[in-house]
């Protein structure tokens, strides 16, 4: 039996978006915190995170339908907390309007506190693993209805938020792109840790019943696989580490600074943003739910 998927491309650029917002501002904080004089990179992190959260934001309210043509039903969000998108909204609002005051104050020349950047930084993170928690709460999606799914989505998050602020860095910012050396080797890992995060989401749903069995079927085998293996693993994640792996490791320092050499790297910061675009939409188009079958009495 196939089924249709209940959330779509609009989803699932929500979850990139917010994910990538929050990543951006987590990847400005520690810039800052180790090289305060990268006010280029800075300024366009956090300028971009609440611009990606925004339109995250109205991606939501258009495809869920209620923001937008009940906005009551979306006031209603505001005080139930005993659901898991009351606390998004209260995340979302909450970094917005850190990322809001650091914006201002950035563009007028005053300091930012560090404590504004410490609770923007948890804001984010709450972000970062809401967007996966959100998923969760469809208990009948084998795929979406794991412990595995928020830390995945966070890591991926600060990735893709990284390679986001590494790609300005290179292509706008050369000059403080040259001081962020310890965020490239940072960044190097994350890759890495998001690849044992989905072999186990993949291994434990497979074994989580026909649904679970069908959807990572669907991915590896069936007809999402040509856009898992090639756009979201070769493109995603192996590209990238592959080319990081020769920039930190076989490659002389100064080759970084060749036009090559930033094209490389501009590639692969690109591939990082393909890859968690395409893991958040393989996630949300490739669950199947759990199907009951009552006999008639």
């Amino acid at each position: 039996m196939e089924f249709e998927p209940i959330w779509e491309l609009p989803i699932a650029l929500y979850l990139f978006l917010a994910g990538l917002g929050g990543g951006a501002f987590i990847t400005s904080a520690f810039v800052n915190w180790k090289n305060p004089d990268t006010k280029k990179i800075q300024r366009f992190a956090h300028l971009a995170a609440l611009v990606f959260v925004g339109i995250g934001l109205v991606l939501l309210m258009t495809d869920a339908k209620a923001g937008l043509f009940h906005p009551w039903r979306f006031i209603l969000l505001l005080v139930n907390f005993g659901s898991v998108m009351t606390w998004g909204v209260v995340f979302l609002a909450g970094f917005m309007v850190v990322d809001f005051a650091v914006v201002v104050l950035e563009w007028t020349r005053r300091a930012v506190p560090r404590w504004l950047e410490v609770v923007g930084c948890l804001f984010a993170v709450c972000v970062g693993i809401y967007t996966g928690a959100l998923l969760g709460v469809a208990h009948t999606f084998p795929l979406w209805n794991s412990a595995l799914l928020p830390p995945l989505f966070l890591v991926s998050a600060v990735s893709t938020g990284a390679a986001a602020v590494l790609l300005y860095g290179v292509l706008a910012a050369p000059e403080e792109f040259e001081r962020t050396g310890w965020v490239k080797k940072a960044h190097y890992f994350l890759p890495i840790v998001e690849i044992v995060l989905v072999a186990a989401l993949l291994f434990i749903t497979f074994y989580n019943g026909e649904a679970g069995r069908n959807s990572v079927e669907s991915l590896l085998c069936g007809e999402f696989a040509v856009m898992f293996w090639l756009g979201f693993a070769i493109i995603g994640l192996l590209g990238p580490i592959a080319i990081e792996t020769v920039m930190l490791f076989i490659a002389k320092p100064e080759f970084e600074e060749t036009p090559t050499g930033r094209y490389l790297l501009a590639g692969g910061s690109a591939g990082v943003l393909i890859g968690g675009f395409l893991l958040r939409y393989l996630v949300v188009v490739a669950a199947l739910p759990v199907t009951l079958v009552v006999p008639f009495l």
